[in-house]
């Protein structure tokens, strides 16, 4: 058995753990079947239970644990799975990240900014000294990367698997599990069902009904994580359902990569399941389903439009449209147009009254022209969707989209005035607002600050522009007087001054005359106050005397 000091960087568990060998949650569920000898003791101290050792030993099971989860729903399913089979073998799951032993990151994949999140709390938990298990669909899509060598991965496949994974990694061990669940060799859905679970809500149950997609969208890199298709059995959602609301959860979720492709590589459809499951929706108890794409579901609107009548199901389907651009779709890969989008939203909306369509865009894909944006914009004013989330296009490693040619990401031709008043929160540029008061980052240019700048806007982010000075653009400030220095007293007028300067004299009889402004004149106006208020005080005290001692009598006159 390698030492706890082992810096060798193994493959798989299975390296240090024999299949011979009981595993964590074998002996853990074992406890119930050892009877504990009851002894006689005469003294009451022996009584007391035995020291907890300490939460930085290595001893597993005893240390706590903080779990941080990015994504989707299905990935926040992952995260509860995961924190309730630590907590059922001994683990403590903390709120307080700055007080946990091991941090468990589980990451999204669908965008850089939660990537870049990802990586920013590894960087900060090593700097921090803490031990690291990450999981999600980065790791399992690209567990090679630099920034994840040394470190415990543990696959979106082998969440069951996790109390090995943070075991081994608390002894100083680094291990990697990302292989797939198969039977006979076809791939199953993942985990099992009926593991212990924390939910973050105890009212909502997020059920992931079936995992990875029959989809190849070329911007998309979670298929590289989650896989083909792989439904779990009905009668398996079903009992997870039922033990929920036994539980006292009152609202149940079905997510998935693409929950409209359900049951098709086990000969069953989504409807199937969703009649089985209204069943054992009890009175009072809502149900929500997740996010389907257009081809899967124009197969079933007839049976779903009446699903989503139900009085226990909402009348809500998340249904992503991503462009309304036919050309944009076939680079995308979508395997429909936008007239089948139209067909479905609109059969619904006629057969389900009220119903909530809720609709992706992504914006700047590439090859996209402004006409095709354009038309994505007259989809949107024609449906009015409630719910709409719009993203711009992020180029993910490894995917198609990647190596095609961007769309730059800039506003072109507007030439605006702003004003500089910060720095940035990284150091690196001033910051401004144009008449807008949007943000506009510009050079850290010193002699910018507090000045009314002219800049050609060349780049936009997510809540900020940026913008190149004009060249020979002229720079003024709106003030007519040089601001003071950081720190400095406002206020301090040449009337307060000769007023503060007057005061200091008439209170002091015998101290020599101090400068206007010195700190000796600071500090007696202090005084000042602070004899007033000793004076108002004394009064207060004699007037409560007087009454405590003057005749009844007198009161009453």
């Amino acid at each position: 058995m390698p030492s706890a000091s082992c810096d060798v960087l193994l493959d798989d568990i299975e390296d240090i753990i024999s299949q011979e060998d009981s595993k964590p949650q074998d002996r853990h569920f074992s406890r119930k079947h050892v009877f504990p000898k009851v002894r006689r003791r005469n003294t009451q101290k022996h009584l007391q239970e035995e020291p907890r050792p300490p939460s930085d030993s290595t001893i597993p099971g005893i240390q706590k644990i903080w779990i941080r989860t990015w994504g989707c729903s299905h990935n926040n399913s992952d995260g509860e799975y995961m924190a309730g089979q630590l907590a059922a073998y001994g683990y403590k799951i903390t709120e307080n990240a700055s007080d946990a032993d091991l941090w468990l990151l589980n990451s999204c994949t669908v965008k850089n900014p939660a990537e870049d999140h990802f990586r920013n709390s590894i960087k900060k938990a090593q700097e921090e000294n803490k031990k690291v298990v990450l999981a999600g669909c980065v790791p399992q899509a690209q567990p090679r990367q630099d920034y994840l060598k040394g470190l415990s991965i543990i696959g979106v496949q082998q969440i069951d698997r996790v109390v090995e994974v943070v075991e081994e990694t608390i002894k100083g061990h680094s291990v990697r599990l990302l292989g797939q669940k198969k039977d006979n060799g076809r791939r199953l859905g993942g985990a099992r069902l009926d593991l212990p679970k924390i939910r973050k809500n105890p009212l909502i149950e997020i059920i992931s009904i079936n995992t990875g997609c029959l989809n190849a969208c070329t911007y998309c890199k979670t298929k590289h994580a989650r896989g083909n298709l792989a439904s779990y059995p009905t009668d398996e959602l079903v009992e997870r359902a039922k033990q929920s609301f036994q539980e006292g959860v009152c609202e149940l979720w079905l997510t998935s990569e693409d929950t409209g492709a359900y049951g098709r590589d086990i000969g069953t459809d989504l409807p199937t399941l969703l009649w089985k499951l209204v069943e054992v929706i009890p009175e009072g108890a809502m149900l929500r389903l997740g996010m389907t794409n257009p081809p899967y579901i124009l197969e079933h609107l007839e049976e779903m439009a009446k699903i989503l009548n139900h009085p226990r199901v909402y009348s809500f389907l998340h249904i992503p449209v991503q462009s309304a651009s036919d050309s944009v779709l076939m680079d995308m890969k979508r395997e429909y147009c936008v007239a089948d989008f139209k067909r479905v939203v609109d059969f619904l909306k006629e057969k389900v009254p009220g119903i909530t369509i809720a609709t992706d865009i992504i914006c700047g894909f590439p090859g996209e022209t402004d006409q095709d944006f354009q038309e994505t914009v007259k989809l949107v004013e024609e449906y009015r969707f409630p719910s709409l989330f719009i993203n711009q296009f992020y180029p993910r490693p490894g995917t198609p989209a990647a190596k095609a040619e961007q769309v730059p990401a800039h506003v072109i031709g507007e030439r605006q005035q702003v004003l500089v008043t910060e720095e940035s929160f990284d150091s690196k540029f001033y910051v401004a607002h144009n008449r807008f008061y949007e943000q506009v980052l510009v050079p850290k240019n010193p002699a910018f600050m507090g000045k009314m700048v002219e800049v050609d806007i060349y780049e936009s982010g997510k809540h900020f522009l940026k913008g190149q000075p004009v060249s020979e653009t002229r720079v003024y400030t709106p003030s007519i007087s040089k601001p003071l220095a950081k720190g400095e007293v406002s206020g301090l007028t040449k009337e307060f001054r000769n007023r503060l300067g007057n005061h200091v004299n008439s209170t002091s009889d015998t101290c020599p005359a101090a400068p206007r402004g010195s700190a000796y004149s600071r500090m007696a106006l202090q005084m000042s106050r602070y004899d007033c208020a000793l004076k108002v005080a004394a009064g207060l005290a004699l007037v409560a005397l007087l009454l405590h001692f003057w005749p009844e009598s007198m009161l009453t006159m």
